[in-house]
């Protein structure tokens, strides 16, 4: 087992804890984070683009002139794709991008971005993180201490002095462990695992 210090709010250690090597020491492989990556992005897409088709368009269905004898084209009605103001072709209609990846890859690639964040020594593990009120400036001066930017923060349950103080400042994201991705855990350069979180992460990822 990987033995990580635990800090405190003032950067002081304040003791010891061994992470299990099933999640926070495996083998890293790009590809499969990758996977389940462009899957996360392919879901947040809104799939929302759109146009009129000649049926959506409003306008008379009266063909605009006779068949024959005109010398002109031989024309339908105003709605036409060939006429300005007529449906469109070709054109998208809303649509789903998601698209799922098996749930053993899923938690596989969850290990190997926590892994990856322990090898870079990217990972803090943090006592506790209390804050009297919800505050900002108190919030930035526990990270200020912990000297972390751009950082992903991850709770065991609902903290909203926490989450609330964290909101406007940027490049921080706090996460709760049942909404922890591997999209949020590679974006961010930092990641702070209030000790408390840990149990519930291995719940989550060896049960």
């Amino acid at each position: 087992m990987a033995v990580v210090n635990v800090i405190n709010s003032k950067a002081q250690k304040v003791s010891q804890i061994d992470l299990v090597d099933a999640i926070f020491n495996i083998p890293v492989k790009g590809s499969i984070l990758h996977e389940v990556v462009t899957m996360q992005l392919a879901r947040r897409r809104s799939g929302s683009a759109a146009v009129k088709h000649r049926s959506d368009v409003k306008g008379s269905g009266r063909k605009l002139f006779r068949q024959k004898g005109t010398g002109r084209a031989r024309r339908g009605d105003i709605k036409s794709p060939l006429l300005r103001g007529g449906g469109s072709t070709f054109g998208p209609d809303p649509r789903s991008y998601a698209y799922k990846v098996p749930k053993k890859v899923r938690r596989l690639a969850l290990k190997m971005a926590l892994s990856s964040k322990l090898k870079e020594e990217k990972l803090v593990v943090l006592d506790e993180f209390e804050l009297d009120k919800i505050k900002t400036r108190e919030f930035v001066k526990v990270m200020n201490a912990l000297n972390t930017k751009n950082t992903l923060i991850i709770t065991e349950k609902k903290d909203k002095n926490l989450e609330l103080s964290a909101r406007n400042v940027p490049n921080i994201k706090v996460l709760r462990v049942e909404g922890l991705n591997v999209y949020d855990i590679l974006k961010y350069r930092n990641v702070v695992l209030l000790e408390s979180s840990i149990k519930s992460i291995e719940g989550r990822l060896l049960g």
